[in-house]
């Protein structure tokens, strides 16, 4: 399997559009309106696993979504909205299919499990997973739940693992998926342009993070009126 930097830094705007524009599916199967108060966002997996550069399981375009991704976390967190982290973890009792899958567990003593440091998990609420999907097994569904969430925002790592089975399991428990096509990122381009054709078939409206961003300073603007 072939690793690339297709987001980075200075092209990851551009990128994104592009993709989107390829695509043409951003508002044609788009079931109601993004609404901020209604939402909570999922961030996935953004352990140094995944963001070290000496890790094997590095991918080169996570640090070009990183800012967006804590731009996101920062204004969620200033407008008192739920953010949840994912971090994943395995033993050798829950791993399943991962461990036939993958060379090796990312397991709780491993160096690079931890969520990066240029994230603040305490700013919101931490769930382990030890499967793709983040609503297995975990409080995740229950969490929402709670906080009357009706919109998910999915942002994190791998787009095509991770990220799209999230996003899956969000549409079928009947929360509204919104899908950030610069705030995902996985190992090459191929996977990441697949991930977005099939989600936004189906199961997602595409996304970026300016237009959350935008809509979540908007609940601002309207309260000064």
């Amino acid at each position: 399997m072939d690793k690339e930097r297709y987001f980075t830094p200075e092209n990851i705007e551009s990128a994104a559009l592009q993709m989107i524009a390829e695509l043409g599916m951003r508002e044609e199967h788009r079931a109601s309106p993004f609404e901020p108060k209604r939402s909570a966002l999922l961030v996935l997996d953004m352990q140094d696993y995944f963001l070290d550069p000496a890790s094997h399981a590095f991918i080169p375009s996570a640090p070009a979504i990183l800012p967006h991704i804590c731009e996101l976390t920062q204004a969620y967190i200033a407008h008192e909205l739920p953010v949840i982290f994912s971090r994943h973890l395995n033993t050798d009792q829950n791993a399943g299919q991962m461990a036939v899958w993958w060379r090796d567990l990312l397991t709780a003593d491993h160096p690079h499990s931890a969520i990066t440091s240029q994230l603040d998990p305490a700013s919101g609420i931490l769930i382990e997973k030890s499967q793709y999907d983040a609503f297995f097994d975990t409080s995740l569904e229950e969490d929402l739940r709670t906080r009357h969430v009706e919109q998910v925002v999915v942002c994190g790592v791998m787009t095509h693992l991770c990220c799209e089975s999230t996003a899956r399991s969000a549409f079928v428990r009947g929360f509204e998926v919104f899908f950030l096509v610069d705030g995902t990122a996985t190992y090459n381009q191929a996977f990441h342009r697949a991930t977005l054709l099939n989600l936004s078939h189906g199961f997602a409206t595409l996304m970026l993070t300016k237009d959350v961003l935008a809509s979540l300073a908007s609940i601002e603007d309207r309260s000064r009126a």
